[in-house]
């Protein structure tokens, strides 16, 4: 009988890989021959988006960034759920 694997564990995979991959690209920035994981783009908005309603503000900021440490951490992840 072969297992149906769950979506929510695949995302929760790919997530931890992007988190650990961005992780190491923070610290592969200090190191001069590991600077190349750190390359990347970062996207979102340009500043907080605000809502007002008089008894409650809310403030909204979203953006993420998208290196080569946290492509190859989810590709990781992949193989790991596949191994899984």
């Amino acid at each position: 009988m072969a297992r149906e694997k769950n979506i929510w564990i695949l995302l929760i995979f790919l997530l931890s890989g992007i988190v650990i991959g961005g992780l190491l690209a923070s610290f592969a920035a200090q190191v001069s021959w590991l600077q190349w994981l750190s390359y990347g783009e970062e996207f979102g908005t340009s500043g907080p988006v605000g809502l007002d309603l008089s008894i409650l503000k809310l403030s909204f900021e979203l953006r993420i960034k998208i290196t080569v440490a946290s492509i190859v951490g989810m590709i990781i992840a992949a193989i790991i759920y596949r191994k899984f």
